[in-house]
């Protein structure tokens, strides 16, 4: 043991592995719905490991801190200026509603119980689940001209009352959204009604329906006929038998054709016509085909004739024409003949594929036909956002670079410096970089699963090292803020969700569901928004989440600097 200890001592990097290993095991644990979460699992396994007095370098947790604050600005960019400038101005100002009543409930405690600044970072970061906050009110308290050992004593404080409030603030925020805030709303049944009168409308199309708007996400496939229904009397084009499905409601298309022992591939001015006995392939959403049976003729097995490249491909909007479109009306767009929508996803969340549903730009569509008809469609919405591990690092490096030379700028108001902090300005730059990335996408490329990465284990890494750092002072600590903190911070995480419920619906005038869906957002947990629509059974709060959280990320995280500046 004493071998293992000393190990760490001399390779602390080693001790941050073994806590993040530890920290993620722990976290995905559940007992029923509850569980502790990753973060805080992690800054837990941290305090613990930290207990063998492990002196950890600083510069190691920024480093990381940088990387995922820069990611976090690139995701939600995109929707945080698109916001700005449009219809969803409404849910932006909600959203800063929202955060301002975080930051006044946190610092109006923080001062009623006498709380020093390191507390107050502390309870801002777990009573609002903006563990980022930590570190911008750490680099806060770091530039104030305060003694070393009064900065040691707060910095102290910080995991300390983070992992206190932390539980409620993640727990309490899914019980008050999901629970309290339909019946705020009128009652559950009543919630729920409105919501599927509001889903009806949004699934309405301009004229004839189309089962690419239904919510539940069908496969598309592909099947083969032989066509001896009566309709085929006569030679039919493939626009005709399309037309003649659509009667019933449905939509499909005719994607090839055997005739006279040839395969004809149906393309725009490919002049085909389709008599009894010939064989198609329909291509559609599974429950509008299995029944095509009785329409066209009997199934066939027909191996060669199925034989064609399909494609399921991401495509990231970006094209001024179809940016702030419906779905509707995108797809009755010529290009895009044969091309389904399976999913819309907005910075990270789902969005129902509905009819009204605006598309906007730095959205992922993805599209299912085809290969030829996918990637006719591809490029008029916007770039193919391709499966590669490829990642722009000149566009990241830099990017934070600078991003960290404006924050570092300051304004000394007395002896108070006013910056953004090098954090800050990464979290700004990312912003920038990723909403210029979703207007011109042939620059900064950075996957999904690498923004992933930067996201969860720049944020893990950190936190792992700020609980090794505070792990010999950790329980002295606790003794001093105990279950006292614990209250407080069921006042700080519920104060602003019940204000924000009332203020959504009463002033803001927005549905129910909207409105806990902006609720959620505002406050960036997305444990909430799932638990909302598991409460109401439907996703029509997501249409509220995305704006909402894209400025909640922003607002939350500077918080740690305006904290410290209040408290001080």
């Amino acid at each position: 043991m004493d071998w293992i200890v000393q190990t760490l001592r001399a390779n602390p990097s080693l001790a941050v592995f073994l806590t993040l290993g530890i920290g993620f095991f722990i976290g995905q644990l559940k007992f029923k719905s509850f569980s502790l979460g990753t973060v805080t699992s992690v800054l837990l396994v941290g305090v613990v490991v930290g207990q063998l007095d492990i002196p950890v370098p600083g510069p190691l947790k920024d480093v990381f801190f940088l990387l995922f604050l820069f990611a976090i600005g690139y995701s939600v960019g995109p929707q945080f200026f698109r916001a700005l400038r449009g219809d969803g101005l409404k849910q932006v100002l909600f959203a800063v509603v929202v955060c301002v009543l975080c930051l006044l409930s946190t610092w109006g405690v923080a001062l009623l119980m006498g709380y020093n600044v390191g507390e107050a970072v502390g309870l801002l970061a777990g009573s609002q689940t903006m563990s980022a906050a930590i570190g911008v009110g750490t680099d806060t308290i770091q530039s104030l001209s305060a003694t070393a050992a009064q900065k040691q004593q707060w910095l102290g404080m910080i995991p300390v009352c983070y992992a206190v409030s932390y539980v409620y603030g993640t727990i309490g925020s899914a019980y008050v959204l999901a629970n309290l805030g339909p019946w705020l709303l009128g009652g559950l049944k009543k919630v729920r009604a409105e919501t599927a009168e509001l889903e009806k409308k949004l699934n309405a199309p301009m004229s004839d329906p189309d089962p690419d708007y239904i919510r539940a996400l069908r496969p598309v496939v592909f099947r083969a006929y032989k066509a001896t229904a009566p309709f085929f009397a006569q030679p039919r084009t493939p626009a005709e038998v399309e037309e003649f499905l659509l009667d019933d409601g449905r939509r499909t298309f005719v994607e090839r054709v055997r005739k006279d022992g040839r395969i004809l591939d149906v393309a725009p001015g490919v002049e085909i016509t389709i008599s009894s006995g010939d064989e198609i392939v329909l291509s559609g959403r599974r429950e509008f085909i299995i029944g095509d049976e009785d329409r066209v003729g009997p199934e066939v097995v027909d191996a060669e004739l199925l034989d064609f490249p399909a494609e399921e491909l991401d495509v990231t909007v970006s094209s001024k024409n179809v940016d702030g479109m419906t779905v509707d009306s995108l797809r009755r767009q010529k290009y895009m003949y044969g091309v389904s929508i399976k999913s819309i996803s907005r910075g990270g969340v789902s969005v129902p594929v509905l009819a009204s549903v605006k598309i906007c730009r730095g959205d992922v569509l993805s599209i299912v036909g085809l290969a030829r008809e996918v990637n006719q469609a591809a490029p008029v919405i916007g770039y193919a956002d391709r499966r590669t591990t490829r990642t722009d690092l000149v566009f990241v490096g830099l990017g934070i670079f600078l991003g960290g030379l404006l924050g570092s700028l300051a304004i000394h108001i007395g002896k108070i410096p006013l910056s953004l902090s090098v954090s800050g300005g990464a979290l700004i730059a990312g912003l920038l970089l990723g909403w210029l990335r979703s207007k011109h996408p042939t620059f900064g490329r950075l996957p999904r699963p690498a923004v992933w990465l930067m996201d969860n284990l720049g944020l893990n890494m950190f936190i792992a090292v700020v609980g090794i750092s505070a792990g010999p002072s950790f329980v002295s600590g606790l003794k001093d803020v105990g279950i006292v903190l614990f209250l407080m911070g069921v006042v700080a995480t519920s104060l602003p969700l019940i204000l924000g419920m009332i203020i959504g619906r009463r002033i803001f005038r927005f549905p129910a569901a909207i409105t806990l869906g902006c609720c959620a957002g505002s406050r960036t947990t997305t444990a909430s928004l799932g638990a909302v629509q598991d409460a109401i059974g439907s996703s029509i709060p997501a249409m509220g989440y995305t704006v909402t959280y894209a400025v909640g990320n922003i607002l939350l995280i500077l918080w740690g600097v305006v904290i410290v500046l209040m408290m001080s």
